[in-house]
């Protein structure tokens, strides 16, 4: 297997010149991950000056409970019991639950966060666990109930789930049905094809099924099967027991909200003054909290005339006192947003660095007075690595059209319509042009001629001059599909082309699911991409298959 790195633009202004050109940004970042030194100074940060954290001990015991529900591996229970450890920092990331994994980014999270933590490691000479964070307190659904695969025909096809019941709360509340577990199942057994893998993974699937009553339950086995061996730890946000271990942070979240609002504004503000957007939506009056309330997760917003909190439309109220008995008495009924969740992040582990995507960088860059309101600091940002892979079948297409990477990338369409152009022996393209010269030639001055004639018999020839032109292109185009017709194998070649590299316009990894590639080559690619000496540089990589 071959690894070609290669730089390709992010979606994100401000990411890019974080990956890039990190000078414009430093004011919105606490450290240069490229800067060497950066991991060393957060280290000792870490160990000197950390007074905001839950407690080590009933955090490693919270893990260790819920990485044994689901079947983590032997290697992930020994990163747990490092966390005991006051020495042992943290590589923390994650993502939402999503149905099989979700998108191919997922699981390159989880080898980011795995590489790096033996990087830091190893330059630290300390030890560095792997944490996924899986964002099990998410209510968005129609984020996660889907999966996407290519079909036979070089189709995206689709697998969802339907929501169980309609109710807005949190994904890991949310039950799916056996017979919505099978359903789906059914549906992706159809989208592979057969190989010497299938019948171990369809296996391996329905068992964890059976197991799993909701989407992070099946997420979170899925992801101790791919990564457990290599020490990966897993976590499910909306763990009541380590919401219990989170009382002392909301308390905080609540009394501050006010001033940690306004810290969250004035990055806002200095995100926008350094010429980029904002990557979140806010109102003055956010609380950046979620409550649940009658299994609802709503959002809150501060009520300056009570002093207490509101949802969006006013309709449901809460005081301040009584959010603050539920923090310690209920904590399980409150969670976080896309604005505190780093906070709480940095509270519950020892953040060496956090791994983000493109979207996630951008909006972290809003964090940073967060963090310094409550004591903090925010750490070391490591940009997710990026992968595309291109299969056999693909490089072999790709070399039979003499197509490069960047034809692929940029300009796939152009060189299918350059091809077809070559393929045209009769050259009709160039001949239909010289008949509708021809044409106008010979015509437009009998047009001109009779107009001075009658004036009318001027304009109706113009009007059938247009029209013979027309019936002209319009065998020009049935001749040009008469020729395609003969090339509708290389045509197909094309198509699959790009639906495997670039599908729906969109990254790869930002479309498909990662099990149509499990289960064509099984895990040793995935081996390989974990063995490898590739550093989180914010480069994108081309995995030859």
């Amino acid at each position: 297997m071959k690894i070609e790195s290669i730089q390709w633009k992010s979606s994100q202004p401000l990411t890019e010149d974080y990956i890039r050109r990190y000078d414009l940004v430093e004011a919105l970042f606490e450290y240069n991950p490229q800067d060497v030194t950066s991991w060393e100074r957060r280290a000792g940060w870490l160990d000197r000056e950390r007074r905001l954290q839950a407690d080590r001990g009933r955090l490693a015991e919270a893990l260790r409970q819920f990485n044994t529900e689901i079947g983590g591996a032997p290697q992930a229970l020994q990163a747990v019991d490092l966390l005991g450890d006051e020495r042992t920092l943290c590589i923390v990331g994650g993502q939402q639950a999503g149905l099989f994994t979700g998108q191919a980014l997922v699981i390159y999270k989880a080898v980011t966060l795995i590489r790096t933590a033996q990087i830091a490691s190893a330059r630290l000479g300390r030890p560095v666990v792997p944490v996924f964070w899986i964002a099990g307190e998410d209510h968005d659904f129609d984020e996660v109930n889907h999966m996407y695969y290519m079909s036979q025909d070089a189709q995206v096809n689709k697998i969802k789930l339907d929501h169980p019941s309609g109710v807005r709360s949190s994904v890991s509340r949310l039950a799916i049905s056996p017979e919505q577990w099978e359903e789906a199942l059914e549906q992706l057994d159809a989208s592979l094809m057969p190989t010497e893998f299938k019948a171990d993974w369809m296996g391996s699937l329905r068992a964890i099924a059976e197991e799993s009553r909701s989407l992070v339950d099946f997420f979170a086995r899925m992801m101790a099967r791919l990564f457990g061996s290599r020490g990966l730890v897993l976590m499910n946000a909306d763990d009541p027991r380590l919401r219990s271990l989170e009382s002392a942070m909301f308390h905080r979240l609540i009394e501050e909200h006010g001033p940690l609002q306004a810290a969250v504004l004035k990055g806002k503000d200095k995100v926008e003054s350094l010429g980029y957007a904002s990557q979140v939506e806010m109102q003055q009056r956010n609380a950046n909290l979620f409550v649940i309330d009658g299994g609802e997760r709503i959002l809150l917003y501060a009520d300056e005339a009570s002093d207490g909190f509101t949802d969006r439309k006013r309709e449901r109220s809460y005081s301040r006192q009584q959010l603050l008995d539920w923090a310690d008495s209920a904590p399980e009924r409150l969670s976080n947003n896309v604005m505190t969740r780093p906070l709480m992040q940095d509270y519950l582990f020892p953040v060496l660095g956090t791994v983000l995507g493109p979207g996630e960088i951008a909006y972290w860059a809003l964090t940073r007075e967060a963090f310094h309101r409550l004591g903090m600091q925010m750490p070391i940002v490591i940009p997710r690595m990026e992968f595309t892979l291109l299969e056999g079948t693909v490089q072999k297409n790709m070399a039979k059209y003499h197509l490069s990477l960047d034809d692929v990338l940029c300009r796939l369409e152009e060189k299918q319509q350059e091809w077809l152009r070559e393929q045209d022996a009769l050259n009709l393209e160039d001949r239909f042009g010289q008949v509708k010269t021809q044409f106008k030639d010979m015509y437009q001055p009998l047009v001109q001629l009779i107009a001075g004639v009658n004036p009318g018999l001027g304009k109706l020839g113009d009007t059938n001059m247009t029209k013979i032109i027309e019936q002209i292109e319009f065998l020009e185009h049935k001749a040009s599909d008469a020729v395609r017709t003969q090339f509708d194998a290389s045509l197909r070649q094309f198509q699959r082309i790009g639906a495997s590299v670039l599908p729906l316009g969109k990254p790869q990894e930002r479309v498909y699911n990662v099990l149509a590639y499990l289960n064509k080559y099984g895990t040793v690619w995935l081996e390989e991409l974990l063995d490898s000496e590739l550093e989180p540089d914010g480069r994108h990589n081309i995995v030859y298959l």
